[in-house]
């Protein structure tokens, strides 16, 4: 659904919004300010003698991109007290683009603008981007003191393209833990680029905990009330640590080094909480010492891939096709799976139209698997990691989790709740039946889901209301601008979003966490729809309309995709093991 934004000047500034979505609005100036400390590494934007208004406009949205000492580059381009009435800290809108058009009536000393532009997102407290789709329209006033031009009317909040966003901020990675703290999970936040101190700004922000969407999923390490004292000659300083234990130590060391490391900043690393060694044992640290944490831990290995084709799951290994053992091996009657270690999940089909049937069954890849589930659809399973849990979704409305022991292999089922969705699934008042989630796939951590409900992919972060519950959570429409088109979703190693569309022209796209980057990537011979994609560490696979072709990671954009050569001439689903 698409809104529009109205924003309007009458004498004073004001402003108003208004839309089937909302962009968030903050009144205190940390939404880009709480953790810029150093000084501005280059110089800044500012207004040119002679200057014609509509250019000086543009030049005052480009230095709107640099927060420092309250936009004070943009405060150059506003007459003396505009610069002094302008609430900049009110929201931070992102456009695609902005686009000026003179109002008429314009004098020698006066004229005002129409603004428009496409609203992409907003960028919040602590650098983070939340997505949103709608149209942007504002007027300002220009008037001339001394001679030039200068704002001297304009609404509250600070306005920019997204170049300049590209531009000014770099997007960096914090890292926090999954409930069971097993893994760290990435939280993406936009760092303006012009200040000598990355590390600690980036240290800064982790002691300050997870924001946005995220936060609901994930714990840290941080104790209520801890601060980070700052880099003393090399030495990183925290306050307030001392009840942790050592194994909390260890994982908050692991947040720390892999946050650096992650930033560019080179180890080793020396850090002190409550002025003592984070680890007596080891003064310095590299991440090595906490490698068992590293997010990017299976990016260099091998992971198998395995097809869906024909009623069966095979390995594909080179030129060849081994079918697995067992009934998904044979039946001819599979229709979907997923793989984690040695452990595999699928969905049997029996039956057309109001007589179908799907059943889900579980167990060792090549063992005997069982029955877990039925219901007349069931989307594809997905796998936690290591295979302690499986998801699906019940004729288009129902999540399913289902548990396993790993010491038993015992299985338990349960509902996940899933209110929060409802709303996306209900009928749209022309008498159609709704939307249903087509598509449901977790995150390599399990803090996350990306599903396809009606052509749309939605991310949300899974929550626990208590023990033993799950929640879908903190839903977000992360890529409004591929319309209606989306088919198939899958998560790379890198925390981002591979998704197919039914669009002939751009059928395949990377999508950000954040939802900051929607990129198409190349598709120079696939045949829309793609209806399903997988990755590995190294290679993106996509079903076409045709055929299973695969594609390096980071190819270039008029790099062609190839059939997979195991499958040349079979039309299957591509199945990533993890």
């Amino acid at each position: 659904m698409t809104g529009r934004r109205t924003l309007a000047l009458v004498a004073a500034s004001t402003l108003a919004l208004s839309s089937c979505t909302s962009l968030p609005s903050y009144t205190e100036p940390q939404a880009l300010r709480s953790f810029v400390r150093s000084t501005p590494t280059e110089e800044a934007i500012a207004p040119v003698a002679g200057q014609e208004p509509d250019l000086l406009l543009r030049d005052f949205f480009a230095a709107s991109g640099k927060p420092i000492q309250n936009h004070q580059a943009a405060r150059a381009f506003l007459t003396p007290d505009a610069a002094r009435r302008w609430d900049d800290a009110a929201s931070t809108l992102i456009l695609d683009r902005i686009d000026l058009n003179a109002k008429a009536g314009a004098t020698q000393n006066a004229i005002s603008y129409v603004v428009r532009g496409t609203v992409v997102g907003a960028l919040g407290p602590g650098g983070v981007f939340s997505p949103d789709h709608g149209d942007f329209e504002a007027e300002i006033q220009l008037s001339k003191v001394d001679g030039e031009w200068r704002i001297d009317s304009l609404p509250a909040g600070t306005v920019f393209e997204r170049v300049e966003l590209r531009n000014n901020y770099s997007p960096e990675e914090l890292f926090f833990f999954d409930p069971n703290q097993k893994m760290l999970v990435r939280d993406r936040r936009w760092i303006y680029k012009g200040q000598k101190s990355m590390d600690t700004s980036l240290l800064s922000l982790l002691v300050e905990g997870p924001k946005g969407p995220i936060a609901a999923g994930v714990t840290t390490e941080v104790p209520v009330g801890a601060t980070f004292a700052g880099n003393d000659k090399g030495v990183y300083r925290f306050n307030g640590f001392a009840d942790l234990s050592s194994e909390e130590r260890h994982r908050f060391a692991a947040q720390v080094l892999w946050t650096l490391a992650k930033s560019g900043t080179q180890g080793p690393y020396n850090i002190e909480l409550d002025g003592t060694p984070l680890d007596p044992q080891a003064p310095v640290l590299t991440i090595d010492d906490v490698a068992e944490y590293n997010p990017n831990a299976t990016s260099g290995s091998v992971s198998p891939l395995y097809a869906v084709g024909n009623g069966s799951l095979t390995l594909v290994d080179s030129s060849t096709l081994t079918p697995v053992a067992g009934t998904l091996g044979s039946s001819g009657r599979v229709e979907s799976a997923d793989i984690s270690g040695d452990y595999v999940a699928g969905v049997i089909v029996d039956g057309e139209g109001a007589g179908r049937q799907s059943t889900l069954v579980a167990g060792p890849v090549n063992g005997s698997v069982e029955s877990v589930l039925q219901a007349r659809t069931l989307t594809q399973p997905s796998l936690e990691s290591h295979a302690t849990a499986l998801w699906t979704v019940l004729d288009g409305r129902t999540i399913a989790r289902v548990a396993r022991s790993t010491s038993t292999n015992e299985l338990s089922q349960s509902e996940v709740d899933a209110t929060k969705i409802e709303g996306l699934l209900e009928p749209d008042g022309e008498g159609g039946e709704g939307s249903s989630i087509s598509m449901l796939k977790l995150s390599p951590t399990g803090v996350r889901a990306a599903m396809v409900i009606g052509g749309k992919v939605y991310l949300a972060v899974i929550s626990r209301p208590a023990a033993g519950e799950k929640m879908i959570a903190n839903i977000i429409d992360i890529a409004p601008s591929l319309d209606n088109t989306v088919v198939s979703v899958a998560w790379q190693l890198d925390g981002s979003l591979v998704v197919g569309t039914a669009n002939q022209d751009a059928p395949i796209w990377r999508v950000e966490t954040d939802g900051s980057a929607v990129t198409q990537l190349p598709s120079g011979n696939i045949t829309a729809p793609v209806v399903a994609v997988a990755a590995s560490a190294n290679t993106l696979y996509v079903t076409d309309a045709r055929s299973v072709l695969q594609l390096p990671i980071n190819s270039p954009t008029t790099a062609f995709w190839r059939e997979v050569p195991a499958l040349q001439g079979v039309r299957a689903v591509p199945v990533v093991g993890s």
